[in-house]
């Protein structure tokens, strides 16, 4: 799937804090990652997906995920719930 489809699914969680959360609840189908983002943001999240073997795409910056999910700001991660 590419990231500029994001608009289009109706079950997404934007950001780092919903993420974690539906990547905990076994409700992530694939995590999406800015490129450009700080490290120790987005280092829990990852570590997390793997363990869970979710899908991850990364994304070339967070200008352009936050525009991929609909929202006006930069976004760090986003997932899309199953």
């Amino acid at each position: 799937m590419h990231f500029m489809e994001l608009k289009k699914k109706n079950k997404l969680k934007v950001g780092t804090k919903q993420s974690l959360r539906a990547i905990n609840d076994g409700k992530a189908e694939t995590l999406f990652i800015a490129k450009d983002c700080e490290q120790h943001v987005i280092r829990n999240v990852v570590e997390v997906a793997k363990e869970k073997n979710i899908q991850i795409v990364y994304v070339d910056s967070m200008k352009k995920l936050g525009e991929a999910c609909g929202i006006d700001v930069g976004a760090a991660t986003a997932v899309i719930i199953k």
